[in-house]
């Protein structure tokens, strides 16, 4: 059984923008804490733009209750400003940088910590993660798309966000049971054979401490294994794009008549690596 103390850092801002809208913050302490680990740091950094608020009410009443929402579930907002720059032909661009803030909260808690779980897609956090790797913790990271590929290098695990089960909602599903027949899932593709016009699609079926288990053939495997035929691809997919290990499709899922596998349906992309 684990006793790893964890810690998890999330740049709200980056997530956002990068896939990540709507992220379930009930599913990711879940996610964080999936080998019996005790999170001492659940930390947030959300923005919010006060001009804004002033003006639309409707804004301000929604960043409330999101706000009030994220703390339920037991986590530290870290609220930034949006502050405004207008360049020399009056253009206006806003910014809400929490890289600072979140940098320094996590080298001041890293002595306290076995594992640190960062939220983000930022490239800039490398050298945070050397340096809080040089000071003897873990560093695993999430994020969805555009996350830095030095990044994903340096880091000691990485997992696409878009792969774990209900951390993001499906709104054409809303009460999707992740899993289960007839329910909508994410995954990747394992195996593809052109010549003969199907492959397999793999998907994580539940959040499990064994995610380095990949092969779904092993007892303790998380992992679950679909046959797909090409007939099932929408036109958002093409069979070169499903021989990249990086590429995320969407699919049903459906009971085999041949055997007791699974088959996938309506599979239609959701990124692909450029």
């Amino acid at each position: 059984m684990s006793h790893l103390k964890v810690g998890v850092f999330v740049d709200a801002e980056n997530i956002k923008f990068n896939g990540g809208y709507q992220l379930r913050y009930d599913i990711l302490r879940h996610f964080a804490a999936r080998d019996n680990g005790t999170l001492l740091r659940l930390n947030t950094y959300l923005a919010y733009d006060q001009e804004r608020a002033r003006e639309d009410g409707d804004y301000a009443r929604k960043s409330r209750t999101y706000q009030q929402m994220v703390r339920d579930f037991g986590w530290k907002i870290i609220v930034k400003i949006v502050r405004r720059f207008t360049d020399d032909e009056g253009n206006v661009t806003t910014k809400a940088n929490a890289d600072l803030d979140l940098a320094v909260d996590a080298m001041l808690q890293v002595e306290n910590l076995d594992l640190i779980l960062l939220v983000t897609g930022d490239g800039d956090f490398l050298q945070l993660v050397t340096a809080l790797q040089n000071r003897g913790c873990r560093v695993e990271l999430l994020g969805f798309k555009n996350v830095s590929k030095q990044l994903q290098r340096q880091v000691d695990a990485f997992y696409r966000g878009y792969l774990i089960p209900d951390l993001l909602p499906f709104p054409q599903e809303p009460r999707n049971e992740w899993g289960k027949t007839g329910s909508l899932v994410r995954g990747v593709c394992t195996k593809w054979f052109p010549d003969k016009g199907y492959g397999f699609l793999r998907f994580i079926r539940e959040i499990s401490p064994h995610l380095w288990v990949t092969d779904p053939r092993e007892e303790n495997s998380p992992y679950v294994s679909v046959f797909c035929h090409v007939n099932e691809l929408t036109e958002s997919v093409s069979a070169d794009a499903l021989m990249s290990r990086e590429t995320v499709v969407e699919f049903y899922l459906k009971e085999s008549e041949v055997d007791e596998g699974l088959i996938a349906t309506n599979v239609r992309m959701i990124y692909s690596a450029k």
